[in-house]
């Protein structure tokens, strides 16, 4: 006979299962009040989510720039409100000139020409040119009006007169003192004083024109240095000869002295010695001296 369900005995639960031991390894380590409160409860323990994490990073690295701003903004203010460190005291007692003009009869009389070159060279340039001489007969140097060459006259030497010209303004090109003269029939000779407002603009010019003795149409090689000159050479071209002229011989010396570049030619159908050439440029050369 069947039992009806409410006299049924109640079956026993079945016995749980033995759980699997979890290593060491495996079972998260939490160790926070919130994580232990929420597992008395029942809960899923509460973890940091990476989201709170970077931001506290940010913060932190936020916070280290505020600090050290700060620091350097008050490091600043420290400095600027201490008072001047004073300077060490002057090793010489007294100034170098009197505090009031000196009396006439006390001062001193501005150098010579001999002590002062450039007293020489700032009056007339054309003074300081080696004269005619006797019995030679004055030409008209570079088309210079009263032994005064300008720029483009003297430019149109060069194989390129414009570039020349050009380069000759932006050099600072002060002005060109020149005197030539004839001798017999067919010897010429002309110097020129091509001075500049600096002796750097002076010796690169006075370079370049010596560099350019080296190529085929000119003396061919270096030449002879000047004595004296400190940079001066003089140079001795080949003879030109061509069919129904007569020879053409030519002498040629470059230097340079403060300022001022020189350039000294002869032209003749006769053989020019170096003698010749060298002694003309020494007596130029002391005259700027």
């Amino acid at each position: 006979m069947e039992l009806h369900e409410a006299q049924r005995e109640p079956e026993a639960p079945p016995a749980p299962e033995p759980a699997a031991p979890e290593s060491a390894a495996a079972k998260p380590v939490v160790s926070t009040a919130i994580e232990d409160a929420s597992a008395a409860d029942g809960a899923a323990p509460i973890r940091p989510s990476a989201r709170h994490r970077g931001r506290t990073a940010v913060l932190l690295a936020v916070a280290a720039v505020i600090g050290v701003s700060a620091g350097t903004a008050v490091g600043y203010q420290v400095q600027a409100d201490r008072p001047p460190t004073p300077l060490p005291a002057l090793n010489q007692p007294g100034l170098a000139y009197p505090a009031e003009p000196l009396p006439g009869d006390k001062v001193p009389e501005p150098l010579s020409a001999a002590e002062d070159r450039g007293v020489k060279t700032d009056g007339d340039l054309r003074k300081l040119l080696l004269a005619t001489p006797k019995a030679a007969r004055t030409l008209v140097p570079w088309g210079a009006v009263d032994g005064w060459p300008d720029t483009a006259a003297y430019s149109r030497q060069f194989d390129r007169p414009a570039g020349a010209f050009a380069h000759f303004t932006e050099e600072d090109l002060r002005r060109i003192a020149a005197v030539a003269w004839m001798q017999g029939e067919n010897k010429e000779t002309n110097i020129g004083l091509v001075q500049f407002r600096s002796g750097k603009a002076a010796m690169d010019h006075a370079k370049a024109q010596q560099g350019h003795m080296l190529d085929a149409g000119s003396a061919g090689d270096d030449g002879d240095p000047l004595k004296g000159s400190g940079n001066g050479r003089y140079y001795l071209y080949p003879v030109e000869r061509k069919a129904g002229f007569m020879p053409r011989y030519r002498a040629h010396a470059i230097f340079q002295r403060g300022d001022i570049m020189v350039d000294i030619n002869i032209i003749d159908t006769k053989r020019i010695s170096k003698n010749e050439i060298r002694s003309l440029a020494e007596r130029q050369l002391e005259r700027l001296s």
